[in-house]
């Protein structure tokens, strides 16, 4: 199972990324014997879609996860849409989508739709469901409900290792700040991508976002052995962050730039 981080930029695009965006992969068979290239994407944030295109052909996608309908992380479904609708070689047909209850009407906003029946020609929606195992080739995904002021969702993948002799387990935390449903999903993982947009000092608000140091407490809670940081605006000093997270969590933590890949 391999991550990219196509987009980790906070609230808003950045001079050097996109807004949120991470591709998860994973060899599997394909139903008919043979093997190929299964492809999850957690959120679809401002400027993602066109980066996206240098990792991956979007007709290729089997399933998008929205871990929220904020627009830094949903508002490219629309050029997903666009994609999926007029492509040259004709229609693409519907590819999956997870997401929070209101999402084909939010999706429909953006499309400027307002039949949302026309959506299905190019999305399949599913609502997430806490404790529902979902299926995507040999990926698993589940989500857990966080801690945010719109219904948000941590994501937690686990799929074959990149030498097929085991399962290996990542969690996306959405946007949250600290709560038990983080912790849940990030439970044991191997890779723990965290949000961390607020800083200690800084940013006092609470039940929004998480500050480095909170991101660390949560990775320590749940027995993650690495921690990657993501979600940092524009504004925020990645090493402060990284520094406060080293504060509370002594495994390895790095930073999500875009392009940078882990192999599971």
């Amino acid at each position: 199972m391999r991550l990219t981080i196509v987009g980790s930029s906070g609230s808003m695009s950045g001079p050097q990324s996109a807004a949120s965006c991470y591709l998860v992969q994973a060899e599997g068979p394909d139903g008919e014997g043979a093997s190929r290239t299964w492809s999850v994407v957690l959120d679809l944030g401002s400027g993602a879609f066109g980066a996206l295109l240098r990792h991956l052909d979007p007709a290729e996608l089997d399933a998008v996860v929205l871990s929220h309908l904020h627009a830094d992380h949903v508002v490219d479904m629309s050029g997903l849409e666009v994609y999926r609708r007029y492509h040259p070689a004709g229609a693409l047909g519907p590819v999956r989508v997870l997401g929070p209850a209101g999402t084909p009407e939010r999706i429909g906003a953006l499309t400027m739709e307002d039949d949302l029946s026309a959506l299905d020609a190019s999305f399949a929606f599913t609502e997430h469901e806490a404790g529902r195992v979902v299926e995507v080739g040999p990926l698993r995904l589940e989500v857990f409900p966080v801690n945010h002021p719109v219904p948000a969702f941590g994501v937690r993948v686990s799929g074959p290792a990149e030498d097929g002799a085991r399962q290996v387990t990542l969690a996306y935390s959405g946007d949250t700040d600290s709560c038990d449903g983080l912790v849940a999903a990030a439970r044991d993982v191997e890779l723990f991508l965290c949000e961390a947009a607020f800083q200690e000092g800084r940013d006092s608000v609470r039940d929004i976002h998480l500050t480095g140091r909170r991101a660390g407490e949560a990775a320590t809670q749940a027995a993650a052995r690495s921690l990657v940081l993501t979600h940092l605006p524009p504004w925020t000093d990645a090493e402060v962050v990284r520094a406060e997270a080293a504060e509370a969590y002594g495994g390895p933590i790095e930073l999500a730039v875009p392009g940078a890949t882990w192999i599971l």
